[in-house]
């Protein structure tokens, strides 16, 4: 049965429930839907609620409403990961995993069979499009007969780390112990040292990635899409926040171009109390202006406040501290000098576009191998410690190199040449432009080729 030309592909997409993986994946589907498909995205329940809550004070909100009035046709439901929406997920989170690859294949099972019998009788041609590190999709797409597309949220360099995880074995490259040595024969990398390797998550989240990227050896097209945002920021239709944003653009007006350092470590990953303490160290000798995003619960203490005594008061003229913040409006502000960031790799790519060099502070999974490709291969960056241990005085040092003097000019030569590329990547004779076009087209193709096998 051929498929009848005014039927359009039809996306369902389902993101990890992880803010990192949530912006990139709302950024797919406006790309996707501009195209001219439908797309019908699916957060979890808990996700849906904390989104929902905290952009609009009410869980009562359909997020894509506001998308779908712009003239994209993106429908939008929710799905349950098996747990209640209380339930603390970080804090008992070896119970939520387990559960979270037994049992949640079955809800997508669910969920995407409701769909696909609601949508049949408009003849709407499906497709499937999940994370790479999801562990469910090959099953339920072949169940259903959907083309299976994979997304990868993180760098190239990161994706081959792990294609060639076994090729790292046989070299006894992985697991890493500590030994450093650098590793020449990976196909695409001229040389990396195991140091940079995103070893943390190598050898203790490996089956959450190993199966993934096993299906994806069988030479299935890859598309290099990135980076996927559009460049001012502001026609932000769909909400991705999970935690209130801060608005610091008043504040930030009121200071000089260049003078203000940004600080914020993410939205997932833990920080020693101690490194906390060294950086606000530093931020006081070396008279920074900043804007410090101090998350709830990103630091385990013990029940007190996590920065020094009267720390506040000693920079409440000059500093201005948020549990979260609208951070493209603070890196795109003429105010913002430098970044004191995680690694994380939205905040690497969203810095670059904004022109703002990075001091890298990596803590875990692929921030590790993303601070490689920030200090040592675009030179858009410098580290925070050289040594092992993070201190006041060398904090004030990279701070003062960064925001100012040579160093400080250099990095934002080299950050100019790198947004370049972004740039050229995003018009519309761009790299990147042309791999979605060829993305939109093989997926077309493809349905139309199973179609004429019904």
């Amino acid at each position: 049965m051929s498929t009848n030309q005014n039927q359009k592909p039809h996306a369902i997409m389902i993101s990890l429930p992880l803010q990192g993986h949530i912006i990139p994946f709302v950024n797919l589907a406006i790309k996707i839907a501009s195209k001219g498909f439908s797309v019908t995205f699916a957060h979890h329940e808990f996700v849906h609620h904390h989104i929902s809550n905290s952009q609009y004070n009410s869980t009562d909100v359909d997020i894509f409403a506001q998308a779908r009035s712009s003239g994209l046709d993106i429908n939008y439901t929710t799905i349950s990961d098996g747990f209640p929406i209380e339930f603390d997920r970080s804090a008992d989170s070896d119970t939520y995993m387990e559960s979270f690859f037994s049992r949640f294949p079955e809800k997508v099972d669910e969920l995407v069979g409701k769909i696909v019998q609601s949508r049949s009788s408009s003849g709407s041609n499906f497709f499937l499009i999940s994370d790479t590190f999801s562990l469910w999709p090959a099953k339920i797409a072949e169940k259903y007969g959907l083309v299976d597309v994979s997304f990868w949220t993180e760098p190239a360099l990161v994706f081959s780390l792990y294609y060639h995880l076994q090729l790292l074995r046989e070299n006894g490259h992985v697991p890493v112990n500590g030994r450093w040595e650098n590793v020449d024969y990976l196909p695409g990398i001229q040389s990396i040292n195991t140091k940079d390797f995103i070893f943390h998550f190598v050898q203790h989240r490996a089956r959450t990635g190993r199966e993934a990227i096993s299906a994806l050896q069988e030479k299935q097209p890859f598309y290099a899409i990135g980076p996927l945002f559009q460049g001012d920021f502001k026609n932000n239709l769909v909400a991705r926040s999970l935690l209130p944003e801060s608005n610091c653009t008043e504040w930030l007006n009121s200071r000089p171009a260049g003078s203000v350092l940004y600080i914020s470590f993410g939205s997932l990953a833990k920080t020693d109390k101690n490194v906390i303490l060294e950086i606000a160290g530093g931020i006081l000798l070396s008279q920074v202006s900043f804007i410090w995003v101090i998350r709830p619960g990103m630091v385990d203490s013990d029940g007190g406040g996590i920065l020094p005594e009267g720390f506040e008061d000693r920079t409440r003229d000059r500093g201005l501290i948020v549990p979260w913040c609208t951070q493209n409006q603070v890196l795109l502000n003429p105010a913002t000098g430098g970044f004191l960031t995680h690694c994380g790799w939205n905040s690497i790519v969203e810095s670059i576009w904004s022109g703002v060099p990075m001091i890298c502070h990596p803590l875990f999974t692929d921030q590790i191998t993303n601070r490689k490709l920030v200090v040592d291969d675009w030179k858009v960056g410098i580290d925070l410690c050289d040594g092992a241990s993070v201190t006041r005085e060398e904090v004030a040092e990279k701070i003062g190199a960064l925001m100012s003097g040579k160093r400080a000019d250099e990095l934002r030569q080299e950050i100019k040449k790198v947004r370049e590329t972004l740039q050229n990547a995003l018009m519309e004779d761009g790299s990147s432009e042309k791999n979605f076009d060829s993305f939109v087209e093989d997926v077309k193709a493809e349905i139309e080729r199973r179609c004429e096998k019904i």
